[in-house]
């Protein structure tokens, strides 16, 4: 993926988000309409950048057009990172996203989330051609979206639905 000028400084990623992160989680992406209108598509894998600060979610254009256009449009961004075996759920939003397509370069760690959610699905029953139908796109129809979370939410089903991350939340 193409790199910007960096945004202006951000809150580094809260723990609790850095490490769902790290495991093989499902992620959504949801954007609106200047209408408000609501649209979803799913990411196809994501990466936590480099300063802690920025995330990327990598999406297919091909299944993604109404939330790339809201995102083009305004740029504002929510997604929902959720793993399948646990239902720990987070949730972050943004307010203004870079987007660029992705570069051979991130096929790796595209690949690597791929057979990480693979497994984890499979642990629930499923073969792995759901996740590969799910996941597998050509790099020519991914592009990435870079943004600066600005606030994030615990949504994982229970007492702490809801709750605001705190910078030290686990």
């Amino acid at each position: 993926m193409r790199r910007a000028p960096p945004p202006p400084p951000s809150p580094p990623i809260v723990p609790a988000l850095a490490a769902l992160l790290a495991r093989p989680v499902s992620a959504n992406v949801a954007s609106c309409d200047d209408a408000h209108r609501p649209h979803l598509t799913r990411a196809i894998g994501f990466r936590l950048e480099p300063d802690q600060r920025q995330l990327t979610v990598f999406l297919a254009q091909s299944t993604s057009a109404a939330v790339l256009a809201d995102l083009r449009a305004n740029g504002r961004i929510a997604v929902v990172f959720s793993e399948p075996s646990t239902h720990r759920t987070l949730q972050v939003k943004g307010a203004e996203v870079f987007i660029a397509p992705a570069l051979a370069d991130d096929l790796a760690a595209l690949h690597a989330y791929w057979q990480a959610f693979t497994e984890e699905i499979g642990t629930l029953g499923f073969a792995p051609r759901v996740a590969r139908t799910m996941l597998s796109y050509p790099l020519e129809d991914i592009v990435g979206v870079r943004f600066a979370p600005q606030t994030g939410f615990d949504q994982t089903p229970g007492p702490r639905a809801g709750e605001v991350l705190a910078s030290g939340a686990s």
